[in-house]
């Protein structure tokens, strides 16, 4: 009582292992024993799965052996190679991607036809109709009549231009200042000018300027005092003129707005009663043109599209991708662009 009896698997002698190395008195409770009894039956357990093992003498069984780990290293690479090659391949498709023509087809391709039957239809399964652009202000008044909406309503001009140019570059965004055949205000624009010379300041007086003269304006205008609609300058003034910049932001007088310059009369002429339009969100041309005869609006709408148009190298192709006219009431109309310049403009852009 107290022994127990240990096979050896691997060829070697028995052991007799005492439960009570020293002595059954050091273990008075049935519970210590058990513990005992549990130790020796884990090293057995041990043991045992080392039979495969080769047994060597002076060396512990029980020493922890090195597992080697195996690395993916080479796969990943593989993966990464497999990626680039599949990345060159589609870009490769894309380039190569079959561009189709539908212009011999009976109808274009992903739509139901060219031109829908009926008054009333699913705008997303034809192709959208573009207008000439006496058709399109001819149906925008047509629309007045049927909406009951006052004939004296504003109509809007929406471009959306092509600023893309040669190794990644791009048109500036610009303003611009045109005087229109046919103006659309009544009123003239209030036209401040800055100089310190006495003669240009009557010459401005003379031209019709609301305001003219040097430095001295510069802390009324600050303090709100003093303001216009536009603000003209002589070159001389200009360094005197940087506390107003962040003051007036687009309204300062720079060259590449035509709002500096010697020519007084020319630039007040123009400031005066001159139609102003701008830039926005990066490519988009956004204009009113008032409610007037079609004759009216062809010709404010050709002056608009013609110095839109010189803002880009003719060499670059055309500058106007998308044209749309429009009023507060009806709704959008595309019309051909090519249409409205004239034969001049069309060869610089070719």
């Amino acid at each position: 009582m107290g022994y127990i009896y240990i096979f050896n698997l691997q060829g070697g002698t028995d052991r007799i292992v005492s439960l009570f190395p020293h002595g059954p008195d050091r273990f008075p409770n049935m519970a210590t024993c058990t513990r005992t009894v549990w130790k020796v039956l884990a090293g057995c357990r041990r043991h045992l799965l080392s039979v495969g093992i080769p047994t060597y003498t002076g060396v512990s069984q029980i020493a922890q052996r090195n597992i080697p780990v195996r690395t993916f290293a080479a796969a990943r690479t593989q993966k990464k190679v497999k990626k680039e090659e599949t990345e060159k391949e589609e870009k490769k498709e894309v380039k190569t991607k079959r561009v189709i023509d539908d212009k011999n087809r009976h109808k274009p391709y992903g739509k139901t036809a060219w031109k829908p039957v009926d008054d009333v239809y699913i705008l997303r399964f034809y192709p959208r109709t573009i207008h000439s652009a006496s058709d399109a202000i001819d149906l925008l008044k047509k629309y007045q009549a049927l909406d009951f909406t006052p004939c004296s309503q504003p109509v809007y001009v929406d471009l959306k231009l092509d600023m893309k140019l040669e190794k990644k570059k791009r048109v500036d965004a610009f303003i611009s200042t045109v005087h229109l055949p046919h103006p659309i205000k009544t009123e003239m624009n209030k036209v401040l000018l800055f100089t310190e010379d006495a003669n240009q300041i009557k010459v401005a007086q003379e031209s019709g300027a609301a305001l003219a003269g040097g430095a001295e304006l510069i802390q009324p205008i600050l303090d709100d005092e003093i303001s216009a609609d536009f603000y003209v300058a002589v070159p001389d003034i200009l360094p005197k003129l940087l506390p107003l910049k962040s003051k007036l932001r687009k309204k300062f007088p720079k060259s590449k707005r035509g709002s500096v310059g010697m020519d007084i009369p020319k630039m007040l002429n123009l400031f005066k009663s001159g139609h102003e339009f701008m830039v926005e969100s990066d490519c988009y041309v956004r204009t009113q043109i008032l409610d007037m005869p079609t004759e009216h609006i062809l010709a404010n709408l050709q002056t608009i599209l013609v110095d839109v148009c010189s803002r880009r190298p003719a060499d670059m192709g055309p500058f106007i991708e998308r044209a749309i006219i429009s009023s507060q009431t009806s709704e959008a109309l595309w019309f051909n662009s090519e249409d409205v310049l004239p034969k001049t403009a069309e060869k610089k852009k070719e």
